[in-house]
């Protein structure tokens, strides 16, 4: 960890669980749809219910808990220092992962595949059009039925699309799905990771679900992932 910073504590809660690490000299930048660092280190934590039993979540809807994910940059340059896991958290087991390229697919729902293909329709007909038909989503589920662990690319939620959830959390949930502003700000956002439940690493996100980890493009420009977004979905 960066020797700088302490581990990530959720204020009243405890320490959080670090979750992933990804080696960014390692990724395919050039093919990515997002601007990476070349070189240096992201660090993932979230408060998985280890100290509590899973009675505090870390909603995206609840700004009280915020604190309760957080993504720290490593710069290669920088001074670091090893930290154990706190204590009352037990640390996953180590487990390896490579990357590969992939294409994925924006749900029919996403403000983007809606400005495509029903640009100008009415809000309340916003999701009108060929690609929210049946036979559409069947082959969509078919072409990417798995979550799984992703870098940048389009997000697979398990439920709506998680750039909704992120959208509505700014905006405090203060808008409809027939707002144009909830629209808008979901644009807005882009995918920095996702991590799905992992039987090797005896991860388990609720009920088989993922984390979600989205940050603005011109945020990430300025390596400001600290204010990346957090949410998380389940089955």
């Amino acid at each position: 960890m960066p020797a700088a910073s302490e581990w990530p504590l959720w204020e009243g809660h405890g320490p959080l669980s670090f979750v992933a690490s990804i080696d960014c000299a390692s990724l395919p930048l050039a093919a990515l749809d997002i601007d990476l660092p070349d070189a240096g280190t992201l660090l993932f934590f979230y408060f998985d219910g280890q100290l509590d039993d899973g009675e505090a979540l870390v909603l995206a809807e609840d700004r009280e808990s915020w604190a309760g994910a957080r993504v720290l940059y490593v710069a290669a340059d920088e001074e670091v220092v090893e930290r154990g896991t706190p204590a009352g958290v037990e640390s996953y087991p180590v487990v390896p992962l490579t990357a590969r390229l992939g294409m994925t697919a924006a749900e029919p729902w996403h403000p983007q595949i809606r400005d495509v293909f029903a640009a100008g329709a009415p809000l309340g007909n916003r999701y009108d059009h060929p690609v929210c038909s049946q036979e559409f989503l069947d082959a969509l589920w078919g072409f990417d039925g798995e979550v799984g662990h992703q870098i940048g690319g389009h997000a697979h939620s398990v439920q709506n699309p998680v750039e909704i959830e992120i959208a509505e959390a700014v905006l405090d949930g203060k808008v409809s799905w027939d707002d144009p502003r909830l629209s808008d700000e979901a644009g807005g956002w882009v995918l920095l990771a996702q991590f799905d439940s992992e039987d090797a690493a005896g991860m388990m996100w609720g009920d088989a679900g993922a984390l979600y980890w989205l940050i603005r493009p011109e945020d990430l420009a300025e390596r400001r992932f600290e204010r990346a977004m957090f949410t998380w979905q389940c089955g």
